[in-house]
């Protein structure tokens, strides 16, 4: 089950929730997210969802359901955030009036009565906003003493409740300096860094996670009567039948009834523009209808619909963690002890050394506070995420956060030929000068065939089939067609010659009317964007290679047109495994695209797999990543985002590295206040989330010039351009 984790403050929480869940008998697997919260918990029928949430209430956590509903509390706590954020800015400003006014009277003639009314109205102001603003990290860290435990709000709390303690010592001593100022100051800076953060990861959420929210909450189910009923799209079943208003979302997968509309599916499809649908046209889940009222019957509801599984998918690559994430994570759980110790040795070192215990505990708050690793707990996740996100917007469906980093060290790309270079279905195409009036003529016929190269003619027929038709086992068909003698099916059966300008790898199928014919070729068809993809691949120093279980004649063609020096036909299944092996024993990191039955195997034994949306089932469970559409851009997609969220991880890990390398060493030799400290921190954990949000906009996700999808020929007589279909 997938639950949404509440209070969840810093990546130390990821390691004590998943350890005390891999506690329980029968627990499985538990991930935690710590960008999204997002809980995903297997368990087998040793354990049940009701302990599994008792021993997240016992270790201090609270969890819901993930529903596109409960995201709206993350917008609740983000007001929250500010409320306190607003809060201590406006009792830092004013408590930094009264400072000022001591500051300057301290070097000329303020009187002592004068100081300690100034430094108790700055009491009387900072005490009570501190209590409030200090809230996210007073409760974050309260819990985590109650669990017996460290997270990063334990030091952060400990320095501004020291700076507040110490401030009152003083005003109660009267002496010349109080730090409520810097108090409020250190609370509204880490407030900044929160908000900003929090902020950071709903907008990853959005664009990634909730896709599920896309299809709506409800649909009409027609019933017997013929009317309506007002249902939850959870609800629906396969078989019912649905009517889609003009302007409304699909509800569930399923195949169109009645009615023709235009209908825009590009979380599915990958397809901005709308496409026309009418009876017998397949519709997904969250496709919006245009124009026209549909009656849909449903093939796939509820949490079965391809809707589901993209959510599924994006949920599982923000869930999982790649040995990045992992590292960062095991370094941020040893941050907390480390930072006490730290600060604690510092305070004891300059008391040794004959400093005040003033200086000294003012030194062990700046070190609390400069030395929280936030920015090395968000250097990964917010890349992870964002990356993500970015990648689905080019198309490309992520299975698990290590994709990321398989791809971006990938030096040769394999594609199957049938369905991965090509089109998965087959085109026609005419030869130059041919009759094409009769090509509406050979569609009608091929409906009453069951020879697989009419399938190919009769999924475009705009008529029914014609009456009295004869079937010549082995030849064709024929009929009467206004009352002149009609034919499909062979060239020897149809009395036709075979014709110049057909590709020779294309299959034929003769049609004749009376003294008409016409010879139709039907042959795969490179994807419309192939030929720039596989150039762009090459000119980032790919190596190319096309592994095919089709006839050497076929794949020749195709590797011709695509540059592709490497390519090999007639192979088996264990073949392209060894093929990749012997690439592997190379030192080759491989990266295999493929879509059939046949190619499930390869995409296994590779180092990293992707497979069209519309591939084989067992071929998509074997991929790492899944595209969308209808062309090979996010193939390029995959590898360019890759490469730049390895180089962005690689960054901000230096960053974060950088900061408590230099960072750290000032405040323990005391040249960084309190205030000073608090806005290195922030400053650290801004800087690292702005740099993973540059990847929010792919700047490579599609080659630079593209042809359009091939288009269904109309059926008005006229010769459809070569190659279309």
């Amino acid at each position: 089950m997938n639950l949404v984790v509440e209070n969840v403050a810093d990546a130390t929480s990821i390691s004590e929730i998943e350890r005390g869940l891999a506690a329980l008998p029968g627990v499985v697997r538990a991930r935690l997210n710590y960008t999204t919260h997002r809980l995903t918990v297997a368990w087998s029928e040793e354990a049940s969802a009701g302990a599994v949430v008792e021993r997240l209430s016992a270790l201090g956590y609270r969890a819901h359901p993930f529903a596109p509903r409960a995201v709206d509390e993350e917008a609740e706590r983000a007001r929250w955030l500010l409320r306190c954020l607003g809060v201590a800015g406006f009792a830092a400003m004013n408590v930094m009036l009264l400072s000022v006014s001591v500051w300057a009277g301290n070097v000329s003639d303020i009187t002592p009565e004068t100081r300690d009314l100034f430094h108790w109205l700055s009491a009387l102001i900072a005490l009570p906003a501190a209590a409030y603003a200090g809230q996210p990290f007073f409760l974050s860290a309260l819990a985590a003493l109650r669990r017996h435990t460290l997270n990063m709000d334990v030091p952060i709390s400990l320095g501004v409740l020291l700076a507040l303690g110490m401030s009152v010592v003083e005003t109660a001593l009267h002496a010349e300096h109080a730090y409520f100022d810097s108090a409020l100051m250190l609370l509204f800076f880490l407030l900044c860094g929160r908000y900003f953060d929090h902020a950071a990861r709903r907008k990853a959420r959005a664009e990634a996670a909730n896709v599920a929210a896309l299809r709506g909450e409800f649909a009409l189910r027609l019933d017997p009567a013929g009317g309506t009923i007002r249902v939850p799209v959870q609800a629906l079943a396969a078989g019912d039948l649905i009517l889609v208003p003009a302007g409304e979302r699909i509800g569930a997968d399923g195949v169109v009834a009645a009615g023709a509309s235009s209908v825009s599916e590009p979380v599915v499809t990958g397809e901005t523009l709308p496409r026309l649908v009418e009876a017998g046209a397949p519709v997904h889940a969250g496709g919006l209808n245009g124009t026209g009222a549909l009656t849909v019957r449903v093939t796939a509801g509820g949490a079965d619909t391809l809707l589901d599984d993209v959510q599924r998918l994006l949920d599982a690559a923000l869930t999982g963690r790649s040995t990045y994430v992992r590292l960062a994570d095991r370094i941020a759980a040893a941050y907390a002890p480390v930072v006490h110790l730290t600060a604690l040795l510092s305070a004891a070192g300059w008391l040794m050394l004959g400093a005040s215990l003033h200086d000294a505990a003012m030194i062990a708050v700046a070190v609390l506070i400069i030395t929280c690793p936030c920015a090395l707990a968000l250097a990964v996740p917010a890349v992870q995420v964002v990356a993500t996100g970015a990648l689905f917007r080019a198309g490309l469906l992520v299975r698990a956060p290590d994709v990321l980093e398989r791809l971006a060290g990938i030096d040769t790309v394999v594609f199957d030929k049938t369905g991965t270079l090509t089109l998965p279905e087959p085109a026609v195409r005419l030869a130059p000068g041919a009759d094409a009036a009769l090509l509406p003529l050979a569609l009608r016929l091929a409906l009453s065939s069951r020879h697989p190269l009419a399938s190919v003619l009769a999924r475009d027929a705009a008529d029914g089939p014609f009456p009295d038709v004869t079937e010549s086992p082995g030849a064709g068909i024929s009929a009467e067609v206004d009352g002149v003698p009609a034919r499909l099916g062979s060239l020897a059966f149809c009395g036709l010659a075979l014709p110049s300008g057909l590709p020779a790898t294309a299959s034929l199928i003769g049609v004749r009317h009376g003294a008409r014919g016409l010879v139709i070729g039907i042959d795969q068809v490179l994807r419309a964007d192939a030929v720039e993809v596989i150039a762009a691949l090459r000119a980032r120093g790919l190596n190319l290679v096309i592994l095919s279980g089709d006839r050497p004649e076929a794949v020749a063609p195709i590797a011709a047109a695509l540059g592709i020096a490497d390519a090999r036909a007639g192979l088996q299944p264990g073949d392209k495994i060894a093929a990749l092996a012997a690439m592997k024993a190379q030192g080759r990191r491989v990266l295999m695209v493929g879509d059939g039955l046949n190619d499930a195997p390869s995409l296994a034994a590779a180092d990293v797999s992707l497979s069209p949306v519309d591939a084989a089932a067992l071929t998509k469970a074997q991929a790492d990543a899944e595209f969308l559409g209808s062309g090979l851009a996010p193939v390029l997609a995959a590898v360019d985002g890759a490469r730049r969220a390895m180089r962005r991880v690689r960054e901000n890990l230096g960053l974060a590295l950088a900061y408590n390398l230099v960072a750290v060493p000032l405040a323990i030799g005391g040249y960084v206040t309190p205030l000073v400290a608090a806005l290195a921190m922030s400053g650290s954990s801004i800087l690292v989330t702005l740099n993973a949000l540059r990847m929010a906009n792919p700047k490579s996700a599609k080659p630079k010039s593209a042809h359009p999808e091939p288009t269904r020929p109309a059926h008005t007589g006229e010769k459809p351009p070569e190659g279309t279909r």
